[in-house]
């Protein structure tokens, strides 16, 4: 099992083996979870962040639609973007 060190700057450099098995490059986001005394790295992406945000709109009731087509959903789009601007209007006038 290979070892690490913990640099100056409490950094520390996977080893080859172990970024090779992992299938680990450069940029890649890991998250750290500490159990007990144990350290665990694990692969994430920015994705499952965005993924989680957007189910947990989904969950509070923060959507609109379903719409028929993509023609379906600009038009509503559009209907909103009007109606902010008139709400913003009235606000200033």
């Amino acid at each position: 099992m290979p070892l690490v060190t913990i640099k100056t700057k409490y950094q520390v450099t996977l080893p080859t083996s172990v970024r090779r098995q992992a299938k680990l490059a450069v940029g890649d986001i890991l998250e750290a979870k500490v159990e007990g005394k144990k350290i665990t790295l694990t692969p994430k992406s920015l994705v499952d962040r965005e993924i989680a945000l957007a189910l947990e709109d989904v969950r509070k009731g923060r959507v609109i639609g379903p719409f028929t087509s993509a023609t379906a959903m600009l038009a509503d789009l559009h209907k909103r973007t009007a109606r902010e601007k008139r709400k913003r209007r009235a606000k200033t006038a």
